[in-house]
């Protein structure tokens, strides 16, 4: 079998696994609608009436697709790792010609396929709940490859941690301790400004950052930021990171 046959396979194969779970298939589609509606309609933004959430309604659309982007492939990823480390999965996969880095691939484009489902109704009810008014430009596409590559650097750290983790429950306990500092310090519903001036530096260090911004650059037409550098930097980190979680997968339990 070729590569892309081994590749087809697993994609298969995991993305079958994922609609057999209806309760994640749920909540993968229901947790975006949750943060639209609590952020977007029921706190609301206040432009420069001060404090958190003062910026106008766009520039609240980077975050919203943050929150898909980095929670779903960090729990998914971890958990299945750990999941196949119970099981005893990675013994049988080291019988077949299927390599670790085609395993994790595989399982990345179910996942670019299932948070990109997510993200297009996130954005669909921001327009639709919030009254938000996004671009309609061919720069607004680029929110795609910012979402594809997002979720293969953070399928990346997932990797690494369902290898670290011992448990699933260590992998969702580790992935909510990385995951929600990341959230609120990678400007994506918290600005700089309100950040003290000299932990602002440390904000580069987050890879969601890269993220936030980018897509900000594409989504809020009176964003600070430009998307092609933003998208440089996701790029080379989502190779980096994947590399780290190929190497991360066991070879057996």
């Amino acid at each position: 079998m070729t590569r892309l046959g081994r590749v087809r396979a697993e994609f298969t194969a995991a993305w079958h696994a994922f609609l057999r779970r209806r309760t994640a298939v749920f909540f993968t589609f229901f947790f975006p609608a949750i943060i639209v509606v609590i952020f977007g309609a029921l706190v609301q933004t206040q432009p420069t009436g001060g404090g958190l959430f003062a910026e106008p309604k766009g520039y609240y659309v980077a975050g919203y697709l943050a929150v898909v982007v980095l929670f779903t492939p960090l729990s998914r990823i971890g958990s299945t790792v750990a999941r196949y480390r119970e099981g005893s999965r990675f013994e049988k996969l080291a019988t077949t010609p299927l390599t670790r880095a085609e395993w994790l691939f595989a399982q990345s484009l179910v996942n670019v396929v299932v948070i990109g489902i997510a993200a297009l109704l996130l954005l669909a009810l921001s327009v639709a709940v919030t009254g938000t008014a996004l671009p309609v430009t061919p720069a607004t596409l680029l929110v795609v490859p910012f979402v594809a590559l997002g979720v293969v650097l953070f399928c990346g750290l997932g990797a690494v941690i369902g290898r670290v983790a011992d448990s699933q429950d260590g992998v969702i306990a580790a992935s909510n301790a990385i995951a929600l500092p990341l959230l609120f310090l990678s400007e994506t519903f918290v600005t700089p400004d309100l950040l003290p001036v000299w932990f602002r530096p440390a904000l580069g260090l987050s890879p969601l950052t890269y993220v936030a911004r980018g897509i900000r650059a594409v989504t809020y037409a009176d964003a600070a930021t430009a998307a092609l550098p933003n998208l440089l930097v996701v790029a080379v980190l989502a190779v980096a990171f994947f590399v780290a979680g190929a190497l991360a997968v066991p070879r057996t339990d």
